[in-house]
């Protein structure tokens, strides 16, 4: 079974964007969407219950089964994802939803400072008759470029 799975997840995880650090949003979303797809994202919708015991209900065995299988997958899934330069800053976690709110939480604030960076860069830039107008209208396009792609993750 676990042979069975391991195709389909690296085909799914090899089909999302790459998350370099600042394009949270869009690969939370295909992050979010393949596990769905795949019936993974148990973990990342429920808290762990508790340990189980004898007395533990067949469904509560199940479900603690079930979400055990759900983090450890989408665990993997996150991290064959993830830029090597990235992936060696976020702190190992034993829970996906973990590991998830940890990213979300140190990248959204990059990617906001750099938009400002981009925007304050935009708009104090003037024309000064050294390069050639054309540069300088390539070069106000390039900043217009990066502030819109920037607009999708603040």
């Amino acid at each position: 079974m676990a042979y069975d799975l391991a195709i389909p997840l690296h085909s799914h995880a090899s089909s999302v964007t790459v998350f370099n650090g600042l394009n949270f949003s869009e690969w939370h979303e295909q992050v979010q969407f393949h596990l769905s797809v795949m019936d993974l994202d148990l973990a990342l919708l429920n808290d762990k219950l508790t340990a189980v015991t004898d007395a533990s209900s067949s469904d509560e065995k199940s479900f603690h089964k079930a979400w055990e299988h759900s983090n450890s997958m989408s665990l993997m899934f996150m991290r064959m994802s993830i830029a090597n330069n990235i992936k060696s800053t976020i702190p190992q976690t034993e829970s996906a939803r973990e590991y998830l709110k940890f990213v979300e939480e140190h990248f959204r604030s990059t990617v906001k400072s750099l938009a400002g960076t981009v925007m304050a860069e935009l708009t104090t830039m003037k024309f000064d008759g050294s390069p050639s107008m054309q540069n300088h209208i390539i070069e106000m396009t390039k900043y217009c470029s990066k502030t819109s792609d920037l607009g999708d993750e603040s």
